[in-house]
């Protein structure tokens, strides 16, 4: 049996202004890593026997990361396209857009739709490639949609839809 495996489906190319910032300042911070890890790998190859320099051994794998992560971003990066501009109807689900929801349950949840190189569980900030991204796509306030999710067929009906912190009476304003 080989190590062969297909190649990953292509992501979307779509990414926030915010998140393409991010993307590049993690870019610039790697480089800055990367000198002072060659620095200290350096130093513990001077020390001799490598075979058994546990510092040689983990400076060089983290060396390998970092150089797997530069390499990747200075692919994608240019790649990517940032949107800036906001739709022309804004009662629609787009990229960039949050949008609150409510199940059967009669619980709410409010995700923001965003480029798979920026998406956060933590935030609810989900990729457009995801299930629930694309089945939300072009739908308006009101509209229910039926996802297929591993846990199984959810029901959702689109209860507000927003592009800008702030946008949506009594929202705070945090992003």
């Amino acid at each position: 049996m080989g190590r062969w495996r297909p190649p990953a489906p292509r992501k979307s190319p779509y990414i926030t202004p915010d998140g393409h910032a991010r993307l590049q300042q993690e870019l610039k911070a790697l480089w800055q890593r990367r000198r002072h890890v060659t620095e200290k790998l350096a130093e513990a190859a001077a020390e001799g026997d490598r075979s058994e320099n546990a510092e040689y051994i983990y400076r060089k794998k983290e060396l390998r990361e970092i150089d797997r992560r530069i390499r990747y971003l200075q692919k994608r990066l240019p790649d990517l396209k940032v949107v800036h501009d906001l739709p022309g109807d804004r009662d629609r689900v787009f990229f960039g857009a949050w949008v609150e929801l409510e199940d059967a349950a009669g619980e709410t949840v409010t995700y923001r739709i965003v480029g798979p190189d920026e998406f956060d569980p933590a935030r609810n900030w989900i990729s457009i490639d995801s299930p629930v991204a694309r089945a939300l796509l072009k739908k308006a306030i009101d509209d229910e949609v039926t996802v297929e999710t591993p846990e199984g067929r959810r029901s959702l009906e689109i209860l507000d839809v927003w592009y800008r912190p702030g946008e949506r009476d009594g929202d705070p304003g945090t992003a």
